[in-house]
């Protein structure tokens, strides 16, 4: 389990990329992986391709880390879901407050 944070200044983009479950065991992690960024100079990406697992706590960072880039659903995209938390995410109805790729 790790997270993971890439920036590409060309791109103004943050990607945060989590590996292994994401459960609150990475909220501190997670949250140091945005908070000393400027979100209005940045969009953020969370690429999910090796989460194995999610749960309601990391839902809930989901959302805190939409509300730091200003509550606007095209500043955070959330890529690379497997099946598993593709549906968890559907079942939240995250695809209305996210981009999901």
């Amino acid at each position: 389990m790790s997270v993971i944070r890439r920036i590409d200044e060309q791109k103004s983009q943050v990607t945060i990329v989590i590996d292994g479950r994401f459960d609150f065991a990475q909220h501190k992690a997670f949250r140091d992986a945005y908070r000393d960024i400027d979100p209005k100079s940045k969009t953020f990406v969370v690429d999910l391709s090796g989460t194995s697992y999610l749960d309601s706590s990391a839902l809930g960072m989901l959302l805190l880390l939409r509300d730091f880039a200003g509550g606007d659903a095209g500043r955070v995209a959330i890529s690379g879901c497997g099946e598993d938390v593709r549906r968890v995410l559907k079942i939240a109805n995250f695809e209305k407050l996210f981009n999901l790729d």
